[in-house]
């Protein structure tokens, strides 16, 4: 994916004011989730846990599209909604499976809070983001990426001006 980003990416100063605000949506969505996440401990539903069951694909997804546009080439965003169809999709599937058997809450939660696609949540848990889990996540490395993405796709556009 890197190497077809690289090669084939064509963004100019619009494309990127267009697409890096998308993906930097994304990186937040995913940020604000590794905040509330403790993996395998407890059911997490707070934060945006509580609109969607996996912000973190979603914000995988947000920032992937966001960096397709910043590309200029529908055959990134192609080749990015393949491998989320492909690859992601079925770990979700996997994942959930995973969370029925580990939760029993799971069920429940599953009927009030949409897989993918995010819907305003009714009351749930009042509990607050914590930057220790977002660094025990370490979700930091999804930011240093971005950083990464976003470093090249600017020095492509300044090497083709």
């Amino acid at each position: 994916m890197v190497a077809a980003f690289l090669w084939l990416s064509d963004p100019t100063p619009g494309s990127l004011a267009a697409g890096l605000p998308v993906s930097f949506l994304g990186l937040a969505l995913r940020a604000w989730a590794a905040g509330h996440l403790e993996k395998n401990a407890t059911l997490t539903e707070s934060g945006p846990y509580a609109w969607v069951r996996n912000p973190l694909y979603l914000g995988t997804l947000t920032a992937a599209a966001g960096f397709g546009l910043a590309s200029r080439r529908w055959e990134l965003g192609a080749l990015l909604a393949a491998v989320f169809l492909l690859i992601y999709l079925p770990v979700v599937e996997l994942e959930e499976e995973y969370l029925a058997k580990l939760f029993p809450a799971f069920p429940d939660y599953a009927r009030r809070v949409n897989k993918l696609l995010p819907r305003p949540p009714g009351r749930g848990p009042a509990k607050r983001f914590r930057l220790s889990l977002y660094r025990h996540n370490r979700e930091y490395e999804a930011g240093l990426a971005f950083l990464l993405g976003v470093a090249l796709l600017v020095w492509k556009a300044l090497s083709q001006a």
